[in-house]
């Protein structure tokens, strides 16, 4: 006997394939071969995108189609990496593509080439709907990463604070560019500052690595008051550096995307805020979405589809901690 959970799950995809235009019954005649592109399954975040790319696949394969989720090994080559496994996708004879534009002078040319082979193009994650029309793609669906910096920015004001630091693990990656952007130009309009932290790739994943570097330039500079790190795990080692600075009274800590230590802190004040782009629903709507276009023609009027960004904070926390016993954030 199918689980309730199992159930619930079934009757979402249904509601879900009604509005994009999907049947769940015979497979239509060209079934979709889609290939996402995305980050290590290893990392908190990419799991969230791989649930909603999991739970698209449902749908896909019950109208005889495939998803195939190839993977970054490493962040260190971020943008010539992600752009050969656009290469490698094309290889494999896909029809379609889901794939963020982290950098988009390393991998404007294979999505290019994609689009020219006749392979249908979505991006998601990172991106923006200008450069998703000028390359081709369809539709571009995320957060706008600059907007959601400026939304930090704006909030840490609200609180209080004046001078902002944003640590960014992977500088040139262009949606953690425009989230420090965003968030300097935030404050600033609101009477505050801010500066960029660039740490090397390399230290992306090395907790000691960026607490390290944290915990150094708060020392050196007694007037920053605010921190915002470019993901959850970046969260985690901030808080160790700031407290290894004795500055966990004057610091507030903020972060792009969660983790369940990122809400304990939100849960126990220790944390300001988190901003959230609700990742399972840039996969899931883009494998879907991609797919009813595929398959059926069908294209949303829409563009882009924003999934975020919104505010965790300590007001609306615990509606939050239910989505994550769910598995979705």
């Amino acid at each position: 006997m199918k689980s309730v959970k199992s159930l619930s799950l079934k009757r979402l995809l249904i509601s879900l394939s009604i509005a994009c235009g999907l049947a769940l019954s015979a497979a239509p005649a060209m079934a979709a071969s889609i290939a996402v592109v995305g980050g290590k399954t290893d990392d908190a975040f990419w799991n969230k995108i791989k649930k909603g790319l999991d739970d698209a696949r449902l749908i896909v394969e019950a109208n005889g189609g495939k998803v195939t989720y190839l993977q970054l090994q490493t962040y260190d080559n971020l943008g010539p990496d992600a752009a050969q496994l656009v290469r490698t996708a094309m290889s494999q004879g896909v029809q379609g593509i889901v794939v963020p534009n982290w950098v988009p002078e390393a991998e404007d040319d294979a999505i290019k080439a994609a689009i020219a082979a006749g392979i249908k193009v979505i991006m998601i994650n990172a991106g923006t709907l200008e450069k998703a029309n000028e390359l081709g793609a369809i539709n571009y669906i995320g957060s706008d990463e600059y907007l959601a910096g400026k939304a930090a920015g704006e909030y840490f004001s609200t609180k209080g604070q004046k001078n902002i630091l944003c640590v960014n693990t992977v500088p040139g990656a262009a949606n953690l560019e425009a989230r420090c952007k965003g968030t300097i130009d935030g404050i600033t309009s609101k009477g505050g500052k801010g500066k960029q932290l660039p740490l090397p790739a390399t230290s992306f994943g090395d907790p000691t690595a960026v607490a390290e570097a944290i915990k150094a330039t708060l020392m050196g500079d007694k007037t920053i008051d605010g921190l915002i790190t470019m993901s959850a795990g970046d969260a985690d080692s901030a808080a160790t550096g700031i407290a290894q600075a004795n500055a966990t009274e004057t610091v507030k800590l903020g972060a792009f995307d969660f983790n369940e230590a990122n809400l304990d802190r939100i849960k126990n004040g220790k944390q300001l805020f988190a901003v959230d782009q609700q990742p399972y629903l840039q996969s899931l709507l883009g494998v879907l979405l991609l797919n009813a276009y595929i398959d059926f023609g069908n294209k949303l009027p829409t563009a882009p589809v924003l999934t975020g960004p919104g505010i965790v904070d300590a007001d609306n926390i615990d509606a939050t901690l239910a989505g994550v016993k769910k598995g979705a954030r």
